[in-house]
């Protein structure tokens, strides 16, 4: 991902009551010659019938012959026993990290789980409950996430006290892209418009409003809709980007609009990624063209092709699925309103240039924010969700379109290797749907279904040779949301096929994003007792000097650990509320280990910087296991 190319900053540290009380998770103490052990537990809880792990990361010899006990509300001995083998050295100064089996705890209630015959007294508290009473809230939360990420004149302000922002939105021109492969280039070409892109959703901490993330976003807040149980706001907020969406597709021209602001600007020009302010400030500029920020106010919007022309097939594809959801989900109360979105997502479909050139694929301006290879995945997704469509509203169009998920589901296994659930890779969910509506024949089930196995494989393979049993590499970009699309893929595989191999891996990953890893902190906003909160968030970070909060963005997903070579040389972020936190005061980077980092810090977009398509896809990792509980 890349929302802020040259993000900048200064240090100081800004640290809530509540933070300083959750540093116990870390279990850190002992002198200076001392090698401190750590506990890690999933912070949210654990399922009540699944196998439930915690790590203790420490000396080796120290933790050689080392116990841990569990002990129950009335401080009764609920467990004991002794802590697994070593998993592995995590870096010089842990140079274990044992397993602790917790899988024998059943009854619903919060525990204490304690170290028995090393570092005495290091102790940590955990939940065992039903899948649903732990993940219901962080589900609302991340709900409230995508209002906290409005745009335009319908914002929610009960949190931020966010105001209606780029409103002059309402009124865009059209431009044409600089000529240049990076993020800097020359001023953009202004050719036409006005067109009306207003509302919507910020793509991440920057005010860039992309069709490629929010289209992933708005379908799988359908999917999340359609298939789970309900989540309180939910329907209403996929709604509120569809709208936007609709105001990018002008169906009149055959048009389909695919950005609205300048990234990062050049000489002379300023763009979104070089100002540190409240969105609605950008309404209160006065500028002429020509001026630097004229087009911090005036945002640009690009198109995804020529009025008319053909459409790049992976915006064509996702946009398109995201119309048929909405007419599948509408179908019940509004049929005509769904037949709408029905005729609207075969039209976007219709359009698609399904022989694309080499390079020919069209995301964001610059490229490189959302780079993506493959198309045919989102074409089978689109075709999938019409035929679905379809069936909802008796349109005799849907054995057509399930003919043609099919052609596409094979196009796609043979020209395609599937990646991990994200924007850049839909397969999964694709393959999942034609699995479950399509009525595909023996041959192409079994391939699909393989290869959501594979998907699945390679994670679990990686996860057995991490200490902590992550299925990501923790080095590259988006390691929390990779995390999040193997536990979606692990959950609809089981769920399509009935085989339930991988629920130990899924329990695991969930583990992990919670707060069994090495940093011992939890990557979602608001969930566990240790979570991010010096988001590089403009408007978290902005509020929170305001009000002292740190808990603004509350199921907000960061991306997590990342390269630590790449957080060495934090930049000034002019403008910025100064805020770091590292739990009891000490760095970080005593936690980091096989060559992954972490920081939670303003400055630090690559470990702290939430995204749209971060938190929808926990969403749906989410709301896929408390359907299956």
């Amino acid at each position: 991902m890349n929302h802020f190319l040259s993000p900048s900053a200064r240090t100081v540290s800004a640290v809530t009551a509540s933070v300083l009380a959750a540093c116990c998770l870390t279990a850190c103490s002992g002198g200076r010659d001392e090698v401190p052990s750590a506990l890690r537990v999933n912070q949210v809880g654990y399922v009540s019938g699944e196998k439930k792990y915690a790590y203790v990361m420490g000396d080796r010899d120290t933790l050689a012959d080392a116990g841990f006990e569990v002990l129950d509300e009335h401080g009764d001995t609920a467990g004991q026993g002794g802590l697994g083998p070593s998993l592995g050295e995590w870096n010089d100064t842990y140079t274990a990290v044992r397993t602790i089996d917790l899988s024998s705890l059943r009854r619903t209630g919060t525990y204490r789980l304690r170290l028995v015959g090393a570092d005495g007294g290091r102790e940590v508290r955990f939940r065992v409950a039903p899948a649903r009473q732990l993940l219901d809230p962080v589900r609302a939360d991340t709900v409230r996430f995508f209002g906290t990420q409005r745009d335009g004149a319908d914002v929610l302000a009960d949190a931020t006290g966010r105001v209606p922002s780029h409103l002059t939105d309402e009124r865009a021109r059209v431009h044409e892209p600089a000529r240049t492969g990076s993020a800097a280039g020359p001023q953009p070409t202004g050719t036409g418009g006005p067109v009306d892109v207003s509302g919507g959703w910020f793509d991440a901490g920057d005010f860039l409003k992309f069709t490629h993330t929010a289209s992933y976003v708005v379908g799988q807040l359908l999917s999340t809709v359609r298939d789970t149980p309900s989540v309180p706001g939910l329907r209403e907020e996929a709604r509120h980007g569809l709208r936007w969406l609709d105001r990018m597709w002008d169906g009149g021209t055959g048009t389909l609009y695919a950005q609205v602001g300048l990234g990062s600007g050049g000489k002379g020009v300023r763009g979104d990624h070089d100002v540190w302010r409240l969105p609605e400030e950008d309404d209160r500029l006065t500028v002429r063209p020509g001026d630097a920020d004229y087009l911090i106010k005036y945002r640009p919007v690009f198109r995804a092709n020529q009025p008319g022309e053909p459409v790049s097939p992976n915006l064509a594809g996702r946009v398109s699925a995201a119309f048929a959801l909405a007419a599948q989900t509408e179908a019940g109360d509004h049929p005509a309103q769904a037949r709408a979105w029905l005729d609207k997502a075969a039209a976007v479909y219709a359009r698609a240039d399904t022989r694309p050139g080499e390079g020919a694929l069209v995301t964001t301006t610059p490229a490189d924010y959302y780079p993506e290879h493959a198309w045919r995945d989102d074409m089978e997704w689109a075709a999938v969700e019409l035929s679905r469509g379809a069936d909802a509203l008796g349109d005799a169009r849907g054995s057509r379109w399930s003919d043609e998920a099919a052609t596409w589901a094979r196009a796609a296994l043979r020209e395609e290797r599937g990646g991990i659930l994200g924007p850049a890779d839909v397969s999964a969910l694709a393959h999942a749907d034609v699995l479950t509506s399509a009525d595909p024949d023996a041959g192409l089930a079994t391939a699909l279904e393989a290869e959501l196995r594979r998907q699945v494989e390679t994670g679990r393979k990686r996860a057995a040779q991490d200490p902590f049993r992550s299925g990501v590499v923790l080095r590259d970009f988006d390691a929390v949301p990779h995390t999040f699309g193997l536990l979606a893929t692990a959950e609809l595989y089981a769920r399509v096929t009935g085989d339930h191999r991988y629920d130990d891996f899924a329990a695991r990953q969930r583990a992990w994003v919670f707060g069994a890893n090495a940093w011992g902190t939890s990557f979602v906003v608001g969930a566990g007792d240790l979570y991010p909160h010096c988001l590089q968030h403009q408007v978290a970070n902005l509020a929170m000097s305001r009000t002292g909060r740190g808990d603004i963005l509350r199921g907000a997903v960061v991306n997590g650990p990342n390269d630590a070579d790449l957080l060495k040389k934090p930049v000034t972020l002019d403008g910025a509320h100064p805020c770091s936190f590292a739990p009891d005061g000490g760095p970080w980077s005593r936690f980091d280990g096989r060559g992954a980092g972490y920081v939670d810090d303003v400055r630090a977009w690559q470990t702290v910087e939430p995204a749209d398509d971060f938190t929808s896809t926990a969403l749906y990792a989410l709301s896929l296991t408390a359907a299956r509980s």
